[in-house]
């Protein structure tokens, strides 16, 4: 849901993954994990989902989601982060797709733009663990204790319920695409 909202609230937003242990309780899926959540968390998550007026799907079970993160690394250095987080989210919350089968990952990547072979590569790639770990560990330096971290000048506004006031204080900040002509 975060990831809808900021794509419909900003404008020029560069996506960076992060993922590590410290923001475990960001998500409701965990690491290792066969569910999704506690009943209470599920519920939360529902009702918010009933407000935001954004579609939900629950997979069968919770994805591990460290090939996707994976990906994600690839695509953030391709700029092509957001198009691949939209369409893995979807697929996964909207669809009810497994996250963690290559053929998920293999559409999400294709609406990005990224070739599957180098996709998938970078899916088994264990040494991208590192970057998402180091990108996790400088959020946290900064005092962020939720994901998703957004910057909007100098502050850093932290996790789902604070994305309407980064998207109000970066109303003075991002201009407004330009229409071409």
């Amino acid at each position: 849901m975060a990831a809808e909202r900021i794509d419909r609230l900003f404008i020029g937003v560069h996506w960076r993954p992060a993922f590590g242990d410290d923001f475990g309780g960001a998500s409701l899926a965990v690491a290792g994990s066969r569910e999704i959540g506690t009943r209470a968390e599920r519920d939360a998550v529902e009702r918010r989902a009933a407000e935001l007026r954004l579609p939900l799907v629950w997979p069968d079970h919770a994805p591990d989601g460290r090939q996707a993160m994976r990906v994600a690394v690839l695509a953030a250095e391709r700029e092509r982060a957001a198009p691949f987080v939209l369409a893995a989210g979807r697929l996964t919350f909207c669809g009810g797709y497994d996250l963690d089968d290559p053929e998920t990952l293999a559409e999400a990547a294709a609406a990005a733009g990224l070739g599957l072979n180098e996709a998938l590569e970078a899916a088994a790639d264990h040494a991208r663990d590192g970057v998402l770990e180091a990108a996790a560990r400088r959020l946290l330096a900064r005092g962020a204790d939720a994901l998703p971290a957004l910057q909007v000048g100098r502050t850093l506004f932290c996790g789902e319920h604070r994305i309407a006031e980064a998207a109000a204080a970066a109303g003075a900040v991002v201009r407004p695409r330009q229409i071409a002509r």
